[in-house]
């Protein structure tokens, strides 16, 4: 039996960053729906996480495969976040999230 690896990021930005730079943030790595024209038009704002694999656990703590680690870190470097990194052993369930289901 095969056990796979994956790494948990825990992460957290620094203490009195303002309240528009964290939102700027949110939107650039979790992605977020907007709005235009009191709300006639409504699209999606892709953010760095809709393109990787993860499972967020609780803010600021996700779980990821080891070959995207580099680039969540440097995401979070380039905002002066507190990171820290882990290697862990995936469970059955968190492969089937983080790889689709296996034929």
């Amino acid at each position: 039996m095969h056990i796979m690896k994956g790494k948990i990021v825990v992460f957290r930005l620094p203490p009195r960053t303002y309240n528009t730079e964290i939102s700027k943030f949110c939107q650039r790595f979790y992605g977020q729906n907007t709005s235009s024209h009191q709300g006639k038009y409504i699209y999606r704002r892709k953010g760095l996480l809709e393109e990787i694999p993860h499972i967020k656990l609780i803010r600021g703590a996700l779980i990821v495969l080891e070959n995207d680690i580099e680039t969540i870190v440097n995401f979070l470097e380039a905002y002066n976040a507190e990171i820290h990194v882990r290697t862990i052993k995936l469970t059955t369930d968190d492969e089937k999230n983080l790889l689709g289901p296996i034929d």
